[in-house]
């Protein structure tokens, strides 16, 4: 009764373990030696120490706010990344390539041994650091896998066995403005082959071929593949008279940002090359098509040179090697250029067929001595990079990006009762043993409240240990709502298409 004196009965006790037992469910056996002790009637009383608020800071509160250009995902989202990062690894693998990894930093003199990179450069010091120490402010931040790689070929020179096929899959940074496709820091998956003096040509076309797979299998929007050789572009621009060809290559480099009056102005004005022969840089830059045939429309254009007429060998050797994979995955592409110095002969650059003005997604090339700076050995090598935070980050924007499940478990394992603690753990651990992803709930609740903490991390199925003792384990597939006894010895989900159930491991 209202504003009564008197208490009503108490059914719950603490146990010394901090349990709350009920009455109601008690026995002499499950008493026995737990130190029950009544509490009150209308609340759970736990341990002094755990009643103790901490008290109010007044040290200010930082906002969190996210760096520009510095992406980070939500678990679902890094669960996709992980299963991507896998299916690449896996694929270079098969073809033979084994992995390395470099320092994230780099000598400054490395980082800016080969090509105009140093405005991109992110060099490292300690904020506090000595007046006369300067040991830290001569080294930086990669800013791709290539040159660091060209220094480990040539420090390990010795311990390599020739050729040499890597993959290295690791983040990377540049100091440059963040916009869409374009990141401070990012992860990239590099493939190069090296090898000692002379590198055959068969491997310019069989990196693309597996980048080509490996991309297939992250079941990728429509993409191409665009093929060019550099002696063709230096061959040509030789053969036209101009004493400057990579000036004109990188000049043509610019063509998607600029458009073809922002390239003719370049060469015209800063090259000094004269409208005639803009015009025939830029006839060239025209040329596109699939399979060899490129090449007699490039000698339509009524230029010659040696160069010239090697690197149109070399790119028809390529094409004709990818002429059996699908139409249009691979295209003939002269106003592909790849700015960077290193670049000698066959490159690449892959674009998204639906958003042409968005970055590259995969791109590379060969190299003839990469490794000049740092050994006197002709060390010729071929290699690709698959931007995966740009392709990652564009089908995330564009609600391209499958997600399944907030956590990688397969079973969630449900904790009745805190005496039945050993049995929930008991039957997770032989799940465990079985290969699957188990997790236990982490106390004793409502088991409404367990499955719904399953159901909302994604997890595809929930397990029942017994409630009693004698009792049968129980499974419910969350999906189905189906709930079955089952034996955690033996127990294996049924196959479902594009479902949970297919990814689970039950050895």
């Amino acid at each position: 009764m209202s504003g009564s004196p008197f208490r009503r009965p108490s059914y719950r006790f603490n146990s010394v373990d901090g349990a709350q037992v009920d009455v109601r469910r008690w026995s002499p056996a499950f008493a026995r030696g737990r130190g029950c002790v009544p509490v009150g009637a209308h609340e759970c009383r736990t341990p002094r120490s755990e009643e103790r608020v901490p008290p109010m800071t007044e040290t200010p509160l930082v906002r969190p706010v996210p760096v520009s250009g510095f992406p980070e995902w939500l678990p679902e989202i890094r669960m996709v990344e992980q299963t991507w990062l896998d299916l690449i690894r896996s694929g270079f693998e098969r073809y033979g390539f084994c992995s390395i990894e470099t320092p994230s930093v780099e000598p400054l003199s490395v980082l800016t041994a080969k090509g105009e990179t140093s405005n991109e450069v992110y060099a490292l010091r300690r904020l506090q650091e000595d007046a006369d120490d300067t040991g830290d402010s001569r080294i930086g931040l990669h800013f791709d896998l290539t040159v660091p790689f060209a220094r480990y070929t040539a420090q390990h020179f010795n311990e390599l066995v020739f050729p040499f096929k890597r993959y290295q899959m690791q983040r990377v940074w540049r100091g440059e403005r963040a916009q869409d496709g374009r990141f401070r820091e990012f992860t990239q998956c590099d493939i190069d082959v090296i090898n000692v003096d002379r590198l055959p040509l068969h491997f310019d076309a069989e990196l693309p071929r597996m980048i080509h797979e490996v991309m297939t299998s992250l079941g990728l929007p429509a993409w191409t593949l665009n093929i060019n050789n550099r002696k063709v572009l230096q061959g040509f621009y030789e053969g036209l008279g101009i004493s400057d060809p990579l000036a004109v290559i990188r000049a043509v480099d610019k063509l998607d940002k600029v458009g073809p009056e922002g390239v003719a102005k370049i060469l015209s004005g800063e090259v000094g090359l004269s409208a005639r022969t803009v015009d025939s840089c830029l006839a060239l830059a025209r040329v596109r098509g699939a399979g060899s045939a490129v090449v007699e429309d490039i000698k339509g254009l009524g230029v010659t040179s040696d160069l010239l007429t090697e690197g149109l060998g070399e790119l028809s050797c390529v094409l004709d090697s990818l002429g059996n994979l699908p139409a249009g995955s691979v295209v003939a592409d002269l106003s592909i250029a790849r700015g960077l110095d290193y670049y000698t002969g066959t490159v690449y650059e892959g674009k998204f067929a639906d958003w042409p003005d968005y970055g590259s997604i995969c791109s590379g090339g060969r190299y003839e001595n990469l490794t000049g700076s740092f050994i006197r050995r002709s060390l010729p090598g071929v290699g690709m990079s698959i931007g995966l935070t740009r392709i990652f980050a564009k089908l995330l924007a564009e609600g391209l990006l499958e997600t399944r499940a907030k956590c990688p478990s397969d079973v969630l394992v449900v904790v009745p009762r805190a005496d039945r603690w050993r049995e929930a753990e008991t039957t997770a651990a032989r799940l465990r043993g079985r290969g699957m992803n188990v997790e236990l709930y982490h106390q004793a609740d409502k088991v409404a409240k367990q499955v719904r903490y399953a159901s909302r991390k994604g997890i595809p199925f929930v397990w029942f240990p017994p409630f009693e003792d004698g009792a049968a384990h129980e499974v419910k597939d969350l999906a189905t709502g189906e709930q079955t006894q089952s034996d955690p010895t033996s127990w294996a989900p049924a196959p479902r298409e594009g479902g949970a159930g297919r990814r689970l491991r039950t050895g």
